[in-house]
């Protein structure tokens, strides 16, 4: 799965991990070393993350349901817990400076462009849209 800046095609993430399972929402980013640049991983459902065990700090965005932007965390550091984001259905973590000065989201549109995941059924693209 990608996730692409709409409007420019600009690749935000080539490589978007999904964590449905309780224990994969649970498990995180916890117990990695590091993250990627091109990578992201999407949690659903979650409107809080927190960063206990982590060793580096991390870009975050909150989608609510219907996949509009509520929240977005540049360089959410070890150690730390974002608020509770009332509204928001799915967690969007990229590497930090991914999201830099929020310029990648600021009145842009992003899509979850699907690649090939045996037996995860998703819809083909998921618009992203910043409320205002």
């Amino acid at each position: 799965m990608r996730l692409v800046e709409a409007e420019t095609g600009r690749l935000i993430a080539a490589e978007v991990e999904v964590a449905k399972s309780s224990w994969a929402r649970f498990m995180g980013l916890m117990g990695r070393s590091s993250m990627p640049a091109g990578s992201a991983l999407w949690i659903e459902p979650c409107n809080s993350i927190h960063m206990f065990f982590m060793g580096f700090a991390i870009d975050v965005v909150f989608l609510d349901r219907q996949m509009r932007v509520k929240k977005v965390m540049l360089n959410l550091k070890p150690w730390r817990v974002s608020p509770i984001v009332f509204g928001a259905r799915t967690t969007v973590e990229l590497p930090t400076g991914t999201l830099a000065g929020s310029a990648a989201l600021a009145g842009r549109s992003l899509r979850r462009l699907l690649q090939a995941l045996p037996g995860v059924a998703m819809p083909d693209v998921l618009q992203f849209v910043r409320c205002p």
